[in-house]
């Protein structure tokens, strides 16, 4: 990966499929309006960032990418389908009315949901099943392999390309999704795969060097020609 960009901050969303839930409420209970679920997922694949006969690639997110100490750091929001507007919770350095923690499988939320008209929407599509997963909104250091780690296996003639992400630099929100199964289609998300997949084709057909780059090849050679004969001498 490029690691002339490695300071370059990279902003993605990462869609969950995971199952969704109205906390059940006690016997005698008022019915319950808490929501729970998982925001991230370790170790699962992503949605590919794209896929063609000679190469397929996913993101995935290293348990070693979220933790306490980083999470508390960070102001998360709750919303719906990415829609800062459309806030449910909110957990800000740690406080606030939503709740998360971090098991082997992810990271787990839960939330009061408020009596507005967005909580109620919420509440009400969840307990139907119209909202299926979360997705999440996280910036790294994608072309630093300190925090994104890039793996490729061949299988069946196919490149099965793997981003693996290790570390992150924010966290901005968790967000209710009809559809987490699918990619990010931003155009800022396509833009970004779309220069991932031309680095990809690039290091399999590098680019002839320069002449210049040729002459500094010679000019190498030559001196380390020199260096050799003068320790023989």
């Amino acid at each position: 990966m490029k690691q002339e960009n490695k300071d370059k901050v990279i902003r993605r969303s990462l869609y969950t499929p995971t199952e969704l839930r109205v906390r059940e409420s006690a016997e005698g209970e008022a019915p319950s309006r808490t929501i729970v679920g998982y925001a991230i997922l370790f170790n699962v694949p992503s949605a590919p960032l794209w896929s063609d006969d000679e190469s397929e690639a996913r993101e995935v997110i290293d348990p070693s990418a979220v933790t306490e100490d980083l999470l508390k750091t960070q102001d998360i929001k709750m919303t719906m389908f990415h829609d800062r507007q459309l806030i449910l919770a909110r957990s800000n350095k740690g406080a606030g009315t939503l709740s998360y923690s971090i098991d082997d499988k992810g990271v787990a939320f839960e939330f009061e949901a408020p009596h507005t008209a967005d909580g109620d929407k919420a509440l009400e599509l969840v307990k139907r099943g119209d909202i299926s997963g979360c997705s999440f909104a996280f910036t790294t250091h994608y072309w630093d392999r300190d925090f994104v780690e890039r793996t490729a296996t061949v299988v069946n003639g196919v490149s099965m390309i793997e981003y693996r992400v290790k570390g992150m630099t924010g966290i901005y929100d968790f967000t209710l999704a009809i559809d987490p199964a699918y990619p990010d289609t931003s155009v800022e998300a396509r833009e970004f795969a779309k220069e991932l997949e031309k680095e990809e084709r690039e290091s399999k057909n590098p680019k002839p060097k320069t002449e210049e780059e040729n002459k500094k090849v010679l000019e190498q050679l030559r001196e380390m020609q020199i260096a050799a004969n003068k320790s023989i001498i």
